[in-house]
């Protein structure tokens, strides 16, 4: 095996590791995803509802209770066609109590 010089660090204190911080107290989330998700507006299309449920589904072990809260938003990417009758007041609910966690 060789390892790439510049790519490699040693006796730090904290650095990313597959888009986690590792430190001294432990695997803890990346502030910059936790920064995308605080500055996203609400989801209006069926894409945008993959990105924010695959940015949840990143953090998840990070968030309490994390699938009861974003079940809405889970539920409906199963029917495609609940995207097209709009973004829900419980949808919205759920956005908002993620995004104040």
């Amino acid at each position: 095996m060789k390892l790439n010089p510049e790519k490699c660090m040693f006796c730090i204190g904290e650095g990313k590791f597959l888009g986690f911080m590792v430190s001294h107290r432990g695997i803890e989330a990346n502030p910059e995803k936790i920064r995308a998700i605080l500055d996203l507006k609400s989801p209006r299309t069926f894409k945008d509802i993959q990105s924010l449920n695959g940015r949840i589904v990143a953090l998840s072990r990070f968030i309490s209770r994390s699938t009861d809260r974003c079940a809405p938003l889970f539920r409906i990417l199963k029917n495609r066609e609940e995207v097209r009758l709009g973004w829900t007041t419980e949808c919205e609910q759920a956005f908002t109590s993620l995004r104040n966690t």
